[in-house]
C-alpha cells in the first residue's frame, strides 16, 4: 500500500486541527441573547398611506429605528432586516422590555399640526380635522399636518441658558422641513384665538402643545426651535428621542417579543458543557470497551470534534444559541456512528481475511462504509437546512451548529481518527497482537446471529401490523388529548419567574387571577440552586400587563426574578405553525428523492414510511403526555428525521450490497442477513448517542430536558423501527415491484463499485 494517501492525511488533519485550535484562541463566539440574557424584539413592516412595505422601505425604517435605540442607550445592540418586511432587534441586558417596546415599537407617525381651537362641548370635528386630547387630557382640534418627521434632523433634551437650569427639548429641522416649520408658525402667530399653539402628535397621540412665543412669531420660524414647559430631565429625553425618531416611512408592529434573564444562559451553558464532558467520557468508556485500542484512538479524535465545531462557529461568525448547544451535543453521536461503522466493517473483513492482515481491513472498512456515512450525514444536513430556513429565533441557530456538528464529525471520524487508527495498527507491536486493536474477533453477538440468529423477515406482516397500532394509539392520543402547542405556535405571552420563596401553584394561580387573568394558566416547577420557578402562558398581553402579572407573584412568593418572557403574536404564531408543517412536507418530500435516486423508490418509500411512523409515534407520546409542542420539540422533530434516515440508510445500503451478490437467493434471506449483520452496529451507535442524550436530560435544564427525552424517544423508536418496520416494508414493496436490471430505469448507484477490497492484495503492509 502506498504511504501517499495517509500522508495526506495525516497533514490534512494536522492542519484542520491548527487551524481550528488558532481559530479557537483568537476568537470568541458570539453568543445568542438566550444566552447571555437581554430582549429581543421582532417587527413586522405594514404598508402605510405614504408607502408598501418591501426591502427598500423597511431599510429605510431600520435607520430610523436605529438612531432611536442608540438615544435608549443599551450597550451593543443588535439591528437586522430579516427577510423583506422583518426587523430584528436585539437588546443585551435589558430586562424590563416596557421602555424600548415603546420607543422601538411607535410606528412613529410623527406630525406637527396647528391647533385650531379648543372644541365646545359635544362639539365633532370637520373635515380635514382631529380632535385629540392634549398632553394634559383637554380636548384640541387641530388642522392638517404641515410638516412630518422626516422634516426633523435632530432633538436633544438641554438647559436653557437665561432659564437657571430648565430643561427644555431643542429641535432642528433640515432642509424639507424648515418650509413646512415656518408655515406652521405662521398660521399659529396668526390664530390668537386658540393660544397660538402648535401640536405634535406621534401616532395620533398629541404628545407635545406648546405655545408659539412672540419672538419666534416676529422671526418667522427659521431651521430650529426650543419645547419649553415643566421638564425634568427625564421628561425632556424622552421627548426628543420621540421627536428625533422621526417618522417611519412604513407602519410596524411588534410580533414578536422574548427576554432572557441574566442567569439562565449561564445555567444552560455550564449544564450543556458537563453533558458533553460527561457524554463523551461515557460514549468514550464504552467505545473503548467494544473496540479497545482503535476505540481509545476514536475517543481521542472525538475531543477534536469539539475544537473543529468550535473553530468552524467562529469562523462562519455564526451566533450560538441554547438550542444550538444541544445540535452541537447532538453530533457527538453522529461522529461515534461514523467509527462503528468503519469498525464493523473492517471486523468483518479482517474474519474473512485474517491473513492479509489488519491495515488492509481497517482500509476496506473505511471504504465501504464511505457511503452509508455519507448518505445518513447528508439526510440530516438536509433536515439541519429545514430548521435553518423555516425556524425562527433560537431554534435557527439549531440548525446552523447541527449543520457544523455534522461536518465537525465528519472530519473528526474519517480523518483525524482515521490518521491515528492507520497509524496504530500499523505498529508491529499492534500487528503482532491483533487482539488489542479492537479488529480481530467478531464479538458473540455477531457470532450468535450469523450462527443461530432469528429469522425477522419471516414475520414482516406482523411487524407492520405492530406499526400499524403504534399508530393508530398515537393518532389517538393527537385526536383525544390534543397537541399542546406552545406560544410560538399558538400565539400569546408565556412568562417565567424564579422565587427563593416556596409557593403553591395554587397560590400563584389566585394572585395571577386577582390581577385581572383569570384565564392565566400557571404552573411551578423547581429550578436551580433551590428556586421555585413560576410558569404563567397567557394571551397576547401588553408589557405593562406583564409586569402587573409580575407585581402579583411578588406579593406572595416575594421578590420573583424574570427567568423568561415569550410574546408571539397570533399571526406569526399561525406563520410559525404553517412553516413546521411545510417544513415537514419538504423534509419528507427531500429523504424520498434523495433515497429513490441512491437506492429504489420501494427501498425510499419504506424508509420514509418507517420514519414517519417514528415521527407520530414521538408526537403521539407527547400528546398523551402533555408535554410542549414548541419551537424545541420541532428541532427535535426534524432531527428525528435525520437519525430515523440515517439508521435505515446502513442498513438498506447493506441490503443493497447483498442482494447484489446474492441475485440467486431468496429476497427474504438476504435481507435477514444483511440486518442481522449490521444490528451490532445500531446496538453500538444507538446506545453511544442515548448516553450523550441521556446526560443532556438530566442535566440540561428545563430547556433542553424536552428536546433530550425526544430525541431518546425518537432514537429508541429509530432503532426498533429500522430494524423490523423500514426492511418489512422493503421487502413487501420489492416483493410486489421486484427489481429487473434488465431495466435501464432501475439503475442505481452501486457505491462499491470500485472498492478496492485487498484481496488483490499480495505484498506485506508496511
Amino acid at each position: 500500500m502506498s504511504s501517499r494517501a495517509p500522508l495526506w492525511r495525516a497533514v490534512a488533519a494536522f492542519a484542520v486541527v491548527a487551524i481550528s485550535l488558532a481559530l479557537a484562541l483568537t476568537s470568541s463566539a458570539k453568543l445568542g441573547l438566550d444566552l447571555k440574557g437581554g430582549t429581543q424584539i421582532v417587527l413586522q413592516a405594514k404598508d402605510s398611506d405614504r408607502a408598501k412595505a418591501n426591502a427598500e422601505s423597511t431599510d429605510r425604517a431600520l435607520s430610523v429605528l436605529r438612531g432611536r435605540v442608540d438615544a435608549l442607550g443599551v450597550a451593543e445592540p443588535t439591528l437586522a432586516r430579516s427577510g423583506d418586511t422583518r426587523i430584528i432587534v436585539e437588546l443585551p441586558g435589558v430586562q424590563d422590555p416596557r421602555e424600548a417596546a415603546e420607543v422601538i415599537g411607535q410606528t412613529a407617525q410623527l406630525s406637527f399640526h396647528e391647533v385650531l381651537r379648543v372644541p365646545a362641548q359635544d362639539e365633532k370635528a370637520a373635515k380635514g380635522e382631529q380632535l385629540l386630547p392634549d398632553e394634559s387630557g383637554a380636548p384640541v382640534i387641530i388642522g392638517k399636518p404641515l410638516l412630518d418627521g422626516t422634516g426633523v434632523k435632530n432633538a436633544t433634551a438641554e438647559t436653557e441658558q437665561q432659564g437657571l437650569g430648565e430643561w427644555v427639548v431643542g429641535v432642528q429641522f433640515n432642509g424639507t422641513g424648515s418650509g413646512g416649520w415656518k408655515q406652521l408658525v405662521s398660521d399659529a402667530c396668526s390664530n390668537t384665538a386658540a393660544g397660538n399653539r402648535v401640536a405634535i402628535v406621534l401616532d395620533d397621540k398629541v404628545i407635545s402643545s406648546p405655545g408659539v412665543v412672540p419672538e419666534l412669531c416676529s422671526s418667522g420660524g427659521g431651521s430650529s426651535t426650543q419645547i419649553q414647559g415643566s421638564f425634568t430631565q427625564e421628561s425632556a429625553k424622552d421627548l426628543a428621542v420621540l421627536i428625533k425618531g422621526g417618522a417611519l416611512p412604513i407602519e410596524v408592529e411588534i410580533v414578536e417579543q422574548r427576554t432572557v434573564g441574566p442567569t439562565l444562559g449561564k445555567v444552560a451553558i455550564d449544564a450543556s458543557i458537563e453533558a458533553a464532558i460527561i457524554g463523551i467520557i461515557l460514549t468514550g468508556l464504552f467505545i473503548m470497551f467494544v473496540y479497545r485500542l482503535v476505540g481509545l484512538l476514536a475517543t481521542i479524535a472525538l475531543g477534536s470534534y469539539a475544537l473543529i465545531s468550535y473553530g468552524l462557529l467562529v469562523w462562519l461568525g455564526a451566533t450560538l444559541t441554547l438550542p444550538g448547544l444541544a445540535g452541537f451535543v447532538l453530533a457527538i453521536g453522529l461522529a461515534i456512528d461514523a467509527n462503528v461503522l468503519v469498525f464493523e466493517r473492517a471486523r468483518e473483513e479482517y474474519a474473512e481475511r485474517t491473513e492479509a492482515g489488519l491495515s488492509p481491513a481497517l482500509n476496506t472498512g473505511f471504504n465501504k462504509a464511505w457511503s452509508a456515512i455519507i448518505d445518513s450525514n447528508v439526510t440530516t444536513l438536509l433536515a439541519a437546512a429545514l430548521l435553518f430556513f423555516f425556524a425562527s429565533g433560537p431554534v435557527k441557530g439549531f440548525g446552523v451548529t447541527l449543520s457544523i456538528g455534522v461536518i465537525a464529525s465528519m472530519v473528526s471520524a474519517l480523518v483525524v481518527a482515521r490518521v491515528l487508527s492507520e497509524w496504530a495498527v500499523r505498529r508491529a507491536y499492534v500487528r503482532k497482537r491483533p487482539g488489542i486493536s479492537g479488529l480481530a474477533g467478531t464479538g458473540r453477538i455477531r457470532t450468535w446471529l450469523a450462527e443461530s440468529g432469528p429469522d425477522l423477515m419471516k414475520r414482516s406482516g406482523t411487524w407492520i401490523a405492530v406499526t400499524a397500532v403504534v399508530a393508530v394509539l398515537s393518532i389517538g392520543g393527537i385526536a383525544l388529548r390534543g397537541l399542546n402547542l406552545g406560544v410560538e405556535f399558538t400565539g400569546g405571552r408565556l412568562l417565567e419567574y424564579s422565587s427563593s420563596q416556596s409557593v403553591s401553584v395554587d397560590e400563584a394561580r389566585d394572585a395571577v387571577g386577582a390581577a385581572g387573568f383569570p384565564k392565566a394558566v400557571v404552573q411551578s416547577s423547581s429550578g436551580e440552586d433551590g428556586k421555585e420557578n413560576i410558569t404563567v402562558r397567557v394571551d397576547d398581553i401588553s408589557n405593562d400587563e406583564a409586569f402587573q402579572i409580575e407585581e402579583a407573584l411578588s406579593g406572595v412568593a416575594g421578590d420573583v426574578e424574570k427567568e423568561r418572557d415569550e410574546l408571539v403574536g397570533p399571526s406569526l404564531g399561525k406563520e410559525l405553525r404553517d412553516k413546521a408543517l411545510i417544513a415537514f412536507g419538504i423534509a419528507i418530500a427531500a429523504q424520498m428523492i434523495y433515497l429513490a435516486w441512491r437506492f429504489r423508490w420501494t427501498y425510499a418509500a419504506a424508509a420514509v414510511l418507517s420514519m414517519s411512523s417514528v415521527v407520530l409515534t414521538v408526537v403521539g407520546v407527547f400528546a398523551w403526555w402533555g408535554k410542549p409542542i414548541d419551537g424545541v420539540f420541532l428541532a427535535a422533530v426534524l432531527s428525528i428525521i435525520g437519525l430515523a434516515v440515517n439508521d435505515t440508510i446502513v442498513v438498506f445500503d447493506r441490503i443493497r450490497e447483498h442482494t447484489r451478490e446474492n441475485r440467486k437467493r431468496p429476497l427474504r434471506q438476504v435481507v435477514n442477513e444483511a440486518i442481522l449483520q449490521t444490528i451490532p452496529r445500531t446496538i453500538n451507535t444507538g446506545l453511544g448517542a442515548m448516553f450523550i442524550l441521556a446526560a443532556l436530560a438530566v442535566l440540561g435544564g428545563d430547556s433542553l430536558t424536552d428536546f433530550a427525552i425526544a430525541l431518546l424517544l425518537g432514537l429508541s423508536v429509530g432503532i426498533l423501527s429500522t430494524i423490523f418496520t423500514a426492511s418489512a416494508l422493503a421487502v413487501v414493496l420489492e416483493e410486489r415491484w421486484p427489481y429487473d436490471p434488465s431495466d435501464p430505469g432501475n439503475k442505481v448507484i452501486d457505491p462499491y463499485a470500485n472498492v478496492d477490497d485487498g484481496r488483490s492484495t499480495t505484498g506485506a503492509v508496511v
